[in-house]
Parts: structure tokens; C-alpha cells; sequence
């Protein structure tokens, strides 16, 4: 029997952890929760914890800070739940590299839909009985000496080396590469990808444009990744499947 993905909840407020807690229960994962930070870095020394679900207003230190300081630490997924859910804080996530903001309040059937989401991406769930990634069935795709890994959800440099990227950016070069050497609009690209990225904005695209963009320059080079002014960004690479 498949041992179920351990969730850390950290959530300050106890009747709202509380309710939480029990619904990602019944929804088949194991849940350990923490009400500060310093709970958190505990149970993640003590636990192996397979997605992080982090309140951004907790007492003595926000929510961004620590996520800099586990980001620093831990590749694990972490999704971000906050009263403030402005564009703005939407867009902070992003740029800090979250995997998910979600706004309060919130139902607890789409958080776990979510925590789902987050964990398939990563590999965290065992997609078996899952659509593949790619809609046309090929898994490994090519373009300027780069490789990506659609089942894997992997990214390789022409030198080989794996390219860490959220599941956001990758679902989003996911996108572009459905659609090479052809412009989408920003509203076209929050169409493709809304069910993935979740509360998308003209602002939110932009973000995880420039994060990814900035990711395929770092081995040296351009980004196949270009804007068209007034209009949105297209995939100039040539795209091949095998």
C-alpha cells in the first residue's frame, strides 16, 4: 500500500488549522501542523515533508521570510495561503518562487485539489492513472540544444545540467513549447495556463516570463523566449519531438 504525501501546515489561527488539517486528512494525505516558525523548522527536522502549506502572517516573522530561508535549505514545495490577497502579494509569491498562492478564504476541497496539483507536478503523487503531460503523447522535446522531459517534468542545458524550475515556470515552458514560433497574448497565455498556475494576472505572467527567460539565459546565450510589443511573447525556438 502507497504510504500517503506528509503535508506541514503552518497556520497560526487554531480553529482554521484545525478545520484544515481534517479536511487534507480526508482527502488522503498525512498531515503534521505547526502554529510558528520555530514549530515548522522542528517538525521539518524531525519529518520528511512532501509539501509545505505556509501562512504568510504568522506571529514574530512573515511567512516570506521564512519561505527565503527554507528555499535556501530545501527544494520542497510550498504553497502560500494569505488574507492578503492582492495582486501585489499574488506577484511577491510568484517572484519569490512559490508553487501556489491561494487567498483566504479559501474552500478547503480547492486546497487539497491544489496541494494535488503541486505534488503531480513535482512527482510527489503517483500520476500513473493520470493524462501524460504532453496532450500528444511525446515525451522528450528538443530545442536549441536544450532537452525537456515531459513525464519527468525536466529541464536539461545543452551542458547537461538539470535547470531546477517551480511548477509554475515549467508549466508555463510547457505552454510555450504546445505552441513554438507562434505569438500568445497574455490573456491567451493565462487561458492555457490558468488551471495550472492558478490566479493569473497580466502582472503574474510577466513574473514567471521574466523568471523563466532569465533560467534559460543562465547557461549562456538568448532566451528562445521573446516579446512582441503590444501583444504578448512568442517561442522563436524551433521545437522537435521524439
Amino acid at each position: 500500500m502507497t504510504t500517503p504525501p506528509t503535508i506541514l501546515l503552518v497556520e497560526d489561527d487554531g480553529a482554521l488549522r484545525t478545520l484544515t488539517a481534517r479536511a487534507l486528512r480526508q482527502s488522503g494525505f498525512n498531515v503534521l501542523t505547526a502554529a510558528t516558525g520555530a514549530e515548522m523548522w522542528v517538525t521539518l527536522r524531525e519529518a520528511t515533508v512532501h509539501l509545505v502549506v505556509l501562512d504568510i502572517m504568522l506571529p514574530g516573522t512573515s511567512g516570506f521570510d521564512l519561505f527565503r530561508r527554507l528555499r535556501r535549505e530545501s527544494d520542497v514545495p510550498i504553497i502560500f495561503v494569505s488574507a492578503r490577497g492582492s495582486e501585489e502579494d499574488r506577484v511577491l509569491g510568484l517572484e519569490l518562487g512559490a508553487d501556489d498562492y491561494l487567498a483566504k478564504p479559501f474552500s478547503t476541497r480547492e486546497l487539497a485539489a491544489r496541494v494535488s496539483a503541486v505534488l503531480r507536478r513535482g512527482g510527489g503523487l503517483d500520476s500513473a492513472s493520470e493524462p501524460a503531460a504532453d496532450a500528444r503523447g511525446q515525451d522528450m522535446i528538443h530545442f536549441d540544444g536544450w532537452q525537456v522531459s515531459m513525464a519527468r517534468r525536466e529541464l536539461r542545458a545543452p551542458g547537461g545540467a538539470i535547470v531546477d524550475l517551480t511548477g509554475a515556470e515549467f508549466d508555463l515552458l510547457s505552454t510555450f513549447l504546445g505552441y513554438p514560433q507562434r505569438v500568445l497574448g497574455r490573456e491567451r497565455l493565462m487561458e492555457l495556463s490558468r488551471s495550472r498556475i492558478g490566479d493569473s494576472s497580466d502582472r503574474s505572467i510577466d513574473v514567471l516570463v521574466s523568471r523563466l527567460r532569465r533560467k534559460l539565459q543562465a547557461e549562456g546565450g538568448e532566451s528562445p523566449i521573446v516579446t512582441v510589443r503590444g501583444v504578448g511573447y512568442m517561442f522563436k525556438a524551433e521545437v522537435t519531438r521524439a
